[in-house]
């Protein structure tokens, strides 16, 4: 195989942008031959877009057209593994933006089937590519931070206004989008939170509903998690909030670091504090002395095209996966544990078997009320129910 054929699944906002860098051959080794949304306006878009590039309006279709090897899934999140079992059923690698799906039930059900098949799953965890968050998973990978004790992501500038939630009818509903804003903003930093600091092994969050908005699911969240190694964690997030903060900050007993806006700072001690604890015999107050680093990172990384550059790299030469499909189970389960958590307002285990949280989602679609629709711009409210509407 000289090229990769790509085809994409939901041709709105997101699946429009793969398109242009794709057509404009802007990843080596790829080209785009078919793309396919139940929307009528969507298609003709494409057609007037790209004529050259074959139009489906049915997912199946196209996999079974001969016309691509791999697929980018850009469909609402509970499309994503039922599109994806039907793509590696019929011989085609996935790539899939984020999240995995709604509830990890299903997503296990998808890795089973992705396992058999010999495939390539990938994930569109574009912010892995952003040179900052690298810096801060190899600064902890070298054990430059010693023994993790402690994680801090306030991530809070996601504002919405109600206007936003009224674009959609699927929009912040538990049957649209199975969650608020742990399903639909947070993804990429609950994927960053466990690929930097690691797993937590048991989380106790609060969600709150509608707190800001009139809508059914969480928009506020604080959760509190623990780790195997004894580390603690607090992720704070909300779309409640302006202006926002966006800060993480991970401390371990060699020193801690801190990413906020575009600059990382890392402070070293000179020596280990766990071990300075127990050593120190004179005043109860020694500090080991700091040393202070400051990294200023101006590009975020080639974001979405590199992720699509290094999965095209994967197949063609195995090259290998930033950002592997199969790793997209673990910021899902950290999101569906704190919503089961706030549900039962207890610890969850993080990594389960989702039987109840899939069970408790049930009973959250069947037991909300309708929700009232509002008038709002015919273009806005045309995204309803559409393959990759803005999220």
């Amino acid at each position: 195989m000289e090229k990769v054929r790509f085809g994409i699944i939901g041709f709105g906002n997101m699946g429009s942008s793969h398109a242009r860098y794709l057509t404009a051959g802007e990843v080596k080794g790829a080209e785009l031959t078919a793309v396919c949304d139940i929307k009528p306006s969507k298609l003709e878009f494409a057609k007037e877009k790209y004529p050259d590039v074959a139009r489906f309006d049915n997912h199946m279709d196209l996999l079974k057209s001969g016309l691509v090897d791999a697929v980018i899934i850009s469909t609402p999140h509970y499309f994503h593994p039922e599109i994806g079992i039907d793509a590696f059923n019929a011989g085609i690698h996935v790539l899939s933006e984020k999240p995995a799906g709604v509830y990890t039930k299903r997503v296990y059900d998808l890795i089973e089937v992705a396992k058999k098949s010999g495939l390539v799953y990938g994930l569109m965890f574009n912010q892995r590519t952003n040179p900052m968050y690298i810096k801060m998973r190899e600064i902890v990978q070298n054990g430059e931070l010693g023994e993790l004790t402690r994680s801090n992501w306030i991530i809070t500038d996601w504002y919405r206004t109600q206007y936003y939630y009224d674009s959609g009818d699927w929009r912040a509903t538990w049957a649209g989008e199975g969650g608020g804003v742990l399903a639909n903003q947070c993804p990429h930093q609950l994927d960053l939170w466990q690929w930097i600091f690691g797993m937590p092994k048991r989380i106790h969050a609060f969600c709150h509903e509608g707190r800001h908005h009139d809508i059914e699911v969480e928009d506020d969240v604080t959760a509190y998690a623990e780790y195997e190694n004894g580390a603690t964690g607090v992720f704070i997030t909300s779309t409640g909030d302006t202006p926002g903060t966006n800060r993480f900050e991970v401390s371990g007993t060699k020193g801690k670091m801190i990413a906020e806006g575009k600059t990382l700072t890392v402070y070293k001690n000179s020596k280990d504090s766990a071990e300075l604890i127990k050593e120190d015999t004179e005043s109860g107050f020694e500090k080991p002395e700091v040393e202070t680093v400051v990294f200023n990172f101006e590009d975020e990384g080639p974001k979405h095209k590199g992720i699509t550059q290094n999965f095209t790299d994967h197949i063609l030469t195995g090259a290998p996966m930033i950002a592997s499909g199969y790793e997209g189970i673990n910021g899902l389960s950290i999101a569906n544990a704190m919503m089961l958590s706030s549900w039962k307002n207890d610890f969850v285990e993080c990594m389960n078997d989702g039987e109840e949280f899939w069970a408790e989602l049930q009973k959250k679609i069947a037991n909300a009320k309708p929700r009232v629709k509002r008038v709002v711009e015919e273009k806005i409210a045309d995204l309803s129910n559409t393959y990759g509407s803005k999220k």
